[in-house]
């Protein structure tokens, strides 16, 4: 079984799928360790983590593919990648497909954003018209080698334009074949509720982001509103964010770590997560 299908079983469950958001391969490893079954590489973790930038259309093609594969590489559940706009037009999103499979993506999100694009919760966003869309995903249904990647088609029409137009747009991407549609950045449960009812017959995914534009809500909550897949993109970077500030005031306002030493993850413990073993054990293997 590809790793993409393995996607579309889980979203056929009762039960939303829920990913949480990693931006590299020793975030991939600690969400594998904290068990979820698929992770997603988002955007606006990487263009943070390896820019320090926000998510505002200057993370590139060649960046977010190198994280991709770092991830990949640390992880045997599927990753979902964050692809932007696809970075160009439908001969792009064609090398965008290629580049992510042979990363090892499970899947990817493709959106209608102009480029350069800006994160989804942000203002400012503009879309391009729905045909040109639809070209771009038709090249990425086509490009991918067979089924074996499971493409999510992205609207951000909903503040560009209207809540009426984003479920149009995704009336179109599903009746178009792909895997999944991802109306972005409802500003209500009713408007949730309404995305929910007009795109039945297609797994639909909820973004959760912290003080976003969306409520955030429950997997059972948004189970009940009709949405197959959730993801939570920033948790850990807030998360390895704040833990981040804290550790470094701390060591600067006191001089050594000595006094916090429960708040870190101990130097054996870190050594298990990234199986420091496994290599003292192929080192022992091809000694000479």
């Amino acid at each position: 079984m590809t790793l993409a299908q393995r996607i579309r079983d889980l979203v056929r469950r009762p039960e939303p799928l829920l990913m949480a958001g990693v931006y590299d391969a020793l975030s991939a490893k600690i969400a594998t360790e904290a068990g979820f079954e698929v992770i997603f590489v988002s955007g606006y973790s990487v263009a943070a983590t390896a820019l320090g930038e926000p998510d505002f259309g200057v993370l590139t093609q060649t960046e977010i593919t190198a994280t991709a594969r770092a991830v990949c590489n640390a992880t045997a559940i599927p990753v979902l990648i964050d692809c932007d706009t696809g970075y160009g037009n439908a001969i792009n999103v064609i090398r965008t497909v290629h580049d992510m499979q042979r990363a090892g993506a499970a899947g990817i999100f493709l959106e209608d954003q102009v480029w350069p694009k800006r994160c989804g919760h942000m203002r400012g966003k503009r879309v391009i018209p729905v045909d040109e869309q639809l070209g771009k995903l038709r090249a990425a249904l086509d490009a991918r080698n067979r089924d074996e990647l499971f493409v999510v088609a992205r609207t951000d029409a909903r503040a560009a334009v209207s809540l009426d137009e984003a479920i149009r747009r995704g009336q179109a991407f599903r009746d178009l074949g792909v895997d999944a549609v991802f109306v972005e950045a409802p500003e209500s449960v009713d408007e949730l509720r309404a995305v929910a009812r007009a795109l039945p017959g297609v797994p639909l995914v909820a973004n959760m982001v912290e003080q976003g534009r969306t409520p955030l809500l429950t997997r059972d909550e948004l189970r009940d509103l009709g949405f197959q897949m959730v993801v939570c993109p920033l948790v850990g970077l807030l998360a390895a964010a704040k833990a981040l500030r804290e550790a470094y005031q701390h060591l600067r306002a006191h001089g050594t770590t000595r006094d916090m030493l429960d708040r870190l993850l101990g130097f054996e413990e870190f050594h298990a997560l990234i199986d420091l073993e496994a290599k003292y054990a192929l080192d022992a293997k091809y000694a000479t």
